[in-house]
């Protein structure tokens, strides 16, 4: 299937590792012109090279704080001037610390708050303007399977991603007269640092070892085992691409099957 991605400008946040940098190799690989964002620059430009020797496409980078509106403009215009414009952009934060409701004060509220759910915001308003300017365009926020069914422990988490996915719907309706498709993808368990972390704090809590954390986790799984960054950046890739016309203000988990709800 041609994808509609070649010579596309597609813009990536968090995508020095796990989930970003799987999707904007998949973007690459099908010909995108693709510019990365992160905060860590050096991270940035290993994956930046690494995509490149893959699918010999150049990607460009930018530093950037998902919390800092100044940053924020600043990858957009790195991406619009790389690829003439903006079509595609993948919204990615890394996720809020676990605990429950008794652990954090307002503080930690407001840092969940402005790190994954007004990042978003903020990406998008400074998206929107190229993307009409080219006629429409493609958005993706990668959120959580929290957004269908809770995840114990990660109360933060669960709580401002449910609200990116109310953004992702409520604009999927605003936009659709821009040519613009809105939405999102949300991972299971994916084999990424971010879930081996979670992992690890399971099992230190529990005071049991992590293989047993995870044995625990692929029990809830239909297909017996973690899903691969691969797996997922495919799905974001596709939901991101202009074979997509008739998809939009949908949620997509990534699961091999855990949540069972309707």
């Amino acid at each position: 299937m041609d994808l509609g991605l070649k010579g596309k400008s597609v813009l990536v946040t968090a995508a020095s590792k796990g989930l970003g940098k799987a999707s904007a190799l998949e973007f690459a690989r099908e010909g995108a012109i693709v510019t990365i964002a992160s905060r860590n620059l050096e991270e940035l430009n290993k994956t930046a090279a690494d995509i490149e020797t893959a699918t010999g496409q150049k990607v460009a980078v930018v530093q950037m704080d998902v919390t800092s509106e100044r940053d924020i403009a600043k990858a957009v215009e790195t991406a619009v001037e790389a690829g003439g414009g903006l079509d595609v952009l993948v919204t990615n934060a890394g996720g809020p610390p676990g605990g429950t409701f008794d652990d954090f004060d307002d503080q930690a509220w407001i840092k969940a708050f402005e790190l994954n759910l007004l990042s978003a915001i903020r990406l998008i308003r400074a998206s929107l303007p190229h993307m009409r300017a080219r006629g429409g365009g493609r958005i993706v926020t990668i959120t959580s399977t929290s957004i269908k069914q809770p995840i114990p422990g990660l109360i933060l988490s669960n709580t401002i991603r449910a609200g990116v996915n109310a953004l992702t719907k409520s604009l999927a309706t605003e936009l659709a007269k821009d040519g613009i498709l809105v939405n999102t993808v949300a991972p299971g368990r994916i084999a990424t640092d971010r879930v081996a972390e979670l992992d690890q704090q399971k099992a230190a809590a529990k005071g049991i070892p992590v293989e047993d954390v995870q044995a625990e986790m692929i029990a809830q799984i239909p297909l017996g085992r973690y899903g691969s960054p691969d797996e997922f950046g495919r799905a974001v890739a596709f939901l991101g691409s202009f074979a997509n016309t008739y998809i939009t203000g949908q949620a997509l988990l990534v699961d091999g099957g855990m949540v069972k709800s309707l």
